[in-house]
């Protein structure tokens, strides 16, 4: 998204500003280090400009999404890809693993203990990457910053699910009043927001009450599993549930808050020019105390 500083012009990818002497800067290293390829290029800029997470790492996945973006925009010119079949051009190849399995019906109860894997396994990654493309009417994209993916397993290992975790969306109005915080400390604390952008219980699995048990358990587990890759627990959930195709039932069944409705522009559309599906939005308090730690710390 462009914006105006007084005279200076400065763009917003990835939940960070990024000035126009910035984006001068990035211009003259593509130009200067002609021989470094994309990775190392994001791996200098963040660096250069000190992006980093909150326990001190460098923020490198969303400086290559950032800078990817821009190159999009026309902003700045990235040299050509090492490969040209690459990930960031290619859908996910759909083979036999992600073929439908065999119907279940049984209720929740009946499944007994439900249980969620982390994706850090390549194996694991691939066959999430296809449920998603194959089976989630928003189909795969690649989640930028911090994240956690996971597989549902019942406790006799049948796949029942997929669930995706990642960065906050930057501004949504409904949920920032909800909070009640000022623009600098979102700017601080956003990252203490976790969203669910990807949920799918997988086509041949009809079990009652499945979604919402599986939403509880995530909200229990998600803190710690992302503490521990992370060194650092959220706070807050939060999702968008499109309203002309869901209706939200699994996430008031597992007590989400329902703030209110998008806007139908999409977060990066400044001019009110895009529209985009209007959907409901849904928040879940990981910490009893989340307004005062978002809005006050």
């Amino acid at each position: 998204m462009k914006t105006q500083l007084g005279e200076q012009t400065s763009y917003r990818y990835c939940g960070r500003i990024f000035t126009s002497k910035e984006i001068n800067w990035i211009r003259e290293l593509i130009t200067s280090e002609d021989n470094h390829n994309r990775f190392q290029l994001s791996k200098i800029v963040c660096e250069k400009i000190e992006w980093l997470r909150p326990d001190g790492r460098l923020k490198d996945m969303s400086c290559r999404v950032a800078m990817l973006r821009m190159h999009r925009d026309g902003i700045i010119l990235l040299p050509e890809p090492l490969k040209k079949n690459g990930n960031s051009n290619n859908r996910p190849k759909l083979t036999s693993v992600s073929d439908p399995g065999e119907p279940i019906t049984a209720p929740v109860r009946d499944l007994s203990k439900i249980h969620l894997l982390p994706v850090s396994a390549k194996k694991d990654s691939l066959l999430y990457n296809q449920l998603i493309e194959r089976y989630h009417y928003l189909k795969y994209n690649p989640l930028p910053g911090a994240q956690l993916r996971y597989l549902v397993f019942s406790s006799s290992g049948i796949l029942l699910a997929a669930l995706g975790f990642g960065a906050a969306a930057w501004k949504v109005a409904p949920r920032d009043q909800f909070i009640g915080w000022s623009h600098e400390k979102r700017a601080k604390n956003l990252h203490l927001i976790v969203n669910n952008a990807r949920f799918l219980i997988l086509p041949w699995i009809n079990s009652s009450n499945l979604a919402s048990h599986i939403l509880s358990v995530a909200a229990k587990q998600l803190p710690v599993d992302w503490e521990n890759r992370y060194n650092y627990k959220p706070v807050l959930l939060e999702t968008f549930v499109q309203i002309n195709k869901f209706k939200g039932t699994c996430y008031k069944a597992a007590n989400w808050t329902l703030l209110g409705k998008t806007q139908g522009r999409g977060k990066l559309d400044q001019f009110n020019k895009k529209s985009l599906p209007v959907k409901n939005i849904f928040v879940y308090p990981l910490d009893k105390k989340f307004k005062h730690t978002l809005a006050t710390s």
